[in-house]
């Protein structure tokens, strides 16, 4: 039998079918999306659990001139199919393929591209009123998920978009998850326990008693306003109301037929709407239902079973190690609590509040809140560790800079994912840590060489009176023996790893080891190369690079972070304020410009700091270096 999927392309194949064909075709799109997923890995419940969402907007609205803003875009595989990439879809998140996320630069269906949460109906909003100012008719759509409810940019969207009175609609998919599950005031009140029983049913009880009533628009009148008001109670629409929205809902979302009456009745509605839709992540998979938060986001897998097809590594990751030493140190002191942004999983919070409940705090999809939070308990002489992403801790530079560095509190940030991460591409990149923290006073900025440096940064940081940082990479570690015990670095203190007289490769982080092995790797060519750990960005080891200045005329700095401001920068001005000239320097790291997604170790040569990278930095160095000496003592002979 053929799939209506197959002759799919674009949305205007998809309007072209009846209201009751789509249940079909949304069915073959989470079969497509679930095969492609379990064989290159991606994100999949939240795509699975929008699926009939999605082809329910493009049914009614004349994409892309009406426009579609999507939040995040993990949950937009099914929109990426039917918009003229379904037989790209195996190549997502691969090197040269298609993005994980939203892009304007693949598809005019992508209006806005996004993968952090939160920002959709801000820039939906900032759409409608350009297209009010040029007088266009189009539609524009913000689809936001209830995790996304918890950024406060969303409600500042939220906030103008009332006052401004204009024609925005708003789909809120609340399938009761973030990528962990929803916390906060805001995810309780939209609790299904009142939208999906009470509340339907009081909603459709009513309505139905209301068209039975005695003819009367005054009797009519003053029945809806006891329904609205009596709903009002049970259901969140009081609360976008009190926004300056008209609520609409909550209606099933895997309901098509429902949604595209809906969604056709809300289009000739004038001003902000709000359209609340429930579904289920992970729908029509029953591990991914059981369990969304393993499958969020997958390395392939066999469908039929549901397990991975290649298990994990023996090697524990950085983020287990931090969780593991964090929670030691956290039975050590009982001053030291966890704080994390909707990643508990993925920053290892969520395992130390198995292992020690009620000291660790989830403050949902709120970095901002996170760092302002923490500094506020900091001042009561509690010790915070705000576990965040680099990438996402980004958003919080306001209050790292106001509220924790110019109180100069004692704030332990660990930055998970930083450096280049892979398949997640140029949005989680957390490549700029580096550069937006150095500039800030009282603020130590760390990175380890290695899992085991990791332990005794994360101590050192406990143990520091101020406002300190470490950040480690996405993935396993090296595989180095553990120190049975952490214990405290000095601050400042880098460590020289390999003497030499030819060259100094002076690296930070997870590019240390690499640097070690270039080092050996030029042996056998006749360079003997320096290897310095330098552990600190800020404050740098002056004394131990005074001394290897002196004797060594060559110097790299390697980091898997932005040159621009990074590291080696930071180098740059300490060789200035020395006075230091003559000899040569070269930085290797991200360059300037956003780098795409691949593997790890496909974007760390595609940026030219790999082992084999530096290597061949380090040999075109010293030949020149020699080259030119040898120049020179000729030019004297003569």
């Amino acid at each position: 039998m053929a799939r209506l999927l197959d002759d799919i392309e674009y949305p205007t194949d998809v309007r072209k079918l009846a209201v009751n064909q789509l249940p079909q075709l949304a069915r073959e799109i989470r079969e497509e999306v679930l095969s492609v997923v379990s064989e290159v890995g991606g994100h999949l419940a939240s795509t699975l659990g929008a699926v009939e969402l999605t082809v329910a907007l493009h049914y009614v609205f004349k994409t892309p001139d009406d426009r579609i803003v999507w939040d995040t875009g993990h949950q937009a595989y099914a929109h990426k199919l039917i918009c003229g990439r379904r037989r790209r879809l195996g190549t997502i998140r691969q090197f040269g393929g298609l993005s994980g996320f939203l892009s304007r630069d693949e598809s005019e269906y992508d209006v806005f591209g996004a993968g952090h949460a939160g920002t959709s109906i801000s820039a939906a909003l900032g759409m409608v009123v350009a297209k009010t100012l040029e007088g266009s008719s189009r539609k524009v759509v913000a689809v936001i998920s209830d995790g996304g409810l918890s950024a406060g940019l969303t409600f500042e969207g939220l906030n103008q978009a009332g006052h401004l009175d204009r024609d925005l609609i708003v789909v809120l998919n609340d399938n009761e998850h973030f990528i962990d599950p929803r916390v906060g005031a805001v995810s309780s009140f939209l609790s299904k326990q009142f939208t999906t029983g009470l509340g339907v049913r009081l909603q459709k009880n009513l309505s139905t008693l209301l068209l039975n009533l005695p003819s009367g628009e005054n009797l009519k009148h003053v029945a809806r306003k006891l329904r609205d008001s009596f709903l009002g109670l049970v259901t969140p629409g009081f609360l976008f109301e009190s926004l300056g929205f008209q609520y609409v809902g909550p209606i099933d979302g895997h309901n098509i037929a429902e949604m595209v009456t809906t969604l056709e009745n809300v289009k000739k509605i004038d001003g902000p709407t709000l359209i609340h839709v429930l579904t289920t992540k992970g729908k029509g998979y029953s591990p991914a239902e059981q369990d969304p938060i393993k499958y969020h986001s997958v390395t392939p897998f066999h469908v039929l079973t549901g397990k991975r097809k290649k298990e994990s590594g023996f090697v524990p990751t950085y983020t287990d190690i931090f969780a593991q030493a964090l929670i030691r140190l956290a039975k050590e002191n009982p001053k030291v609590v966890g704080i994390t942004a909707a990643m508990g999983s993925g920053t290892g919070i969520d395992k130390l509040s198995r292992e020690i409940p009620g000291r660790s705090y989830d403050v949902g999809i709120a970095e901002q809140h996170a760092v302002t939070f923490a500094a506020g308990m900091a001042t009561e002489g509690w010790i915070p560790v705000v576990a965040i992403y680099s990438t996402f801790l980004q958003r919080g530079y306001d209050e790292i800079l106001h509220d924790v560095c110019l109180q100069n509190l004692h704030v332990v940030f660990a930055l998970d994912r930083g450096g280049l991460v892979g398949a997640d591409g140029p949005t989680h990149h957390g490549v700029f840590d580096f550069a937006y923290m150095r500039s800030i006073p009282n603020l130590v900025i760390m990175a380890p060489k290695d899992e085991n440096e990791l332990q005794h940064m994360l101590k050192t940081a406990t143990e520091h009176d101020g406002p300190i940082s470490l950040r480690y990479p996405r993935g396993e570690g090296w595989g180095v023996p553990m120190d049975s015990e952490p214990r405290c670095i000095e601050i400042g203190k880098a460590e020289l790893l390999r003497a030499g007289k030819d060259i100094a490769i002076v690296g930070i982080g997870h590019t240390v080891l690499p640097a070690l092995g270039a080092a050996e790797d030029l042996a056998p060519l006749g360079i003997d190369a320096a290897v310095v750990n330098a552990r600190f960005v800020k404050p740098l080891d002056k004394q131990l690079l005074r001394e290897i200045l002196i004797r060594v005329p060559n110097v790299i700095t390697v980091e898997d972070h932005a040159t621009a401001g990074g590291f080696g920068s930071a180098i740059l001005e300490f060789l200035a304020e020395e006075g230091v000239s003559g000899g040569q320097i070269r930085r290797l790291g991200v360059p300037d410009r956003f780098i795409p997604h691949g593997t790890q170790d496909q974007l760390r040569k595609l940026c030219g700091f790999d082992r084999e990278a530096i290597t061949q930095a380090a040999l075109q160095m010293v030949r020149l270096e020699r080259k030119r000496n040898k120049e020179g003592w000729e030019r004297g002979s003569a």
